[in-house]
């Protein structure tokens, strides 16, 4: 059991296509992972003194404690595996984003629109990942993307296992764009590297300005972070401005683009930001 996020060893991680639903398309063993990339274990030394000693100082205790913390890096197997994702990805001229977000912020909404508006120029692939249903699934092929349903069972994260054997089902075509839609949650998945070429955490605006103060890592580890619901603004309390004052603390280099999935704000901008980051295409 996993002694942070709490993802147990006996669940089982499906990958399925919409298309393929009611059909035995195995299972898979889930890949388990501790989620700190640095675990520190500590040492606690006692240091007895023997009752013949003369003693000239006080102690407070009868043994002195200390408490040495030893750090190693628990995540070198997903880092190994993340890196082989990206060798995959340049020899393919693939351009990946893992998008990140608590649940409800709108990933999936964003993704089907820009698949709808730009799913052909961008020649758009997509990893969904939940912990159950093909629900997302469904709504992404229906934009018109092939898509793969990655559903982790009490697993709170995506990790590059995972993404690895869901791009070879995938079968990515040179020149391509990789949408990794990882588990909605703003813990664990900013601790597990994917082989992404860029991170982009999406935030609401029915969320609260306070989320980068609470969950730093996340945005510590992104490049860009997309607000979300902006048409909502005038109806909330949100303070905009303290939310990037605070997130550009945790920050400074983080990029922002006010948005709307549903009147379609800030999607140019989105837009003209995707085709900045895509490769070259190459023959």
């Amino acid at each position: 059991m996993c002694g942070t996020c709490g993802c147990g060893e006996d669940d089982h991680i499906t990958y399925r296509k919409p298309s393929d639903e009611g059909q035995n398309t195995g299972h898979a063993p889930l890949i388990h992972h501790h989620t700190h990339p640095t675990d520190k274990q500590h040492l606690t030394l006692y240091h007895s003194h023997d009752s013949s000693h003369d003693h000239h100082h006080h102690h407070h205790h009868p043994h002195e404690q200390k408490s040495i913390a030893i750090q190693r890096n628990i995540l070198s197997k997903n880092d190994l595996d993340a890196n082989r994702n990206r060798g995959y990805f340049d020899a393919l001229n693939v351009t990946s984003f893992n998008l990140v977000s608590s649940p409800g912020s709108g990933k999936t909404s964003i993704l089907e629109r820009t698949i709808r508006e730009k799913g052909d120029e961008l020649n758009c692939f997509v990893i969904e990942g939940d912990q159950q249903t093909l629900n997302d699934a469904r709504r992404i092929e229906k934009a018109g993307a092939p898509v793969i349903q990655v559903n982790t069972g009490n697993g709170c994260h995506l990790d590059a296992v995972m993404v690895g054997k869901a791009v070879k089902q995938l079968e990515l075509p040179q020149n391509s764009t990789l949408f990794i839609e990882n588990v909605g949650n703003l813990v664990c998945p900013a601790l597990f590297d994917l082989g992404e070429k860029i991170r982009v955490v999406i935030v609401s605006v029915t969320e609260g300005e306070d989320k980068p103060a609470k969950y730093p890592n996340m945005f510590e580890t992104s490049q860009l972070c997309l607000i979300n619901k902006a048409d909502l603004l005038p109806y909330l309390d949100f303070d905009l401005d303290l939310f990037l004052a605070t997130a550009r603390k945790v920050n400074p280099r983080l990029q922002f683009i006010r948005m709307s999935a549903k009147t379609g704000e800030g999607f140019d901008e989105w837009y003209s930001w995707l085709s900045e980051q895509r490769k070259p295409t190459i023959d």
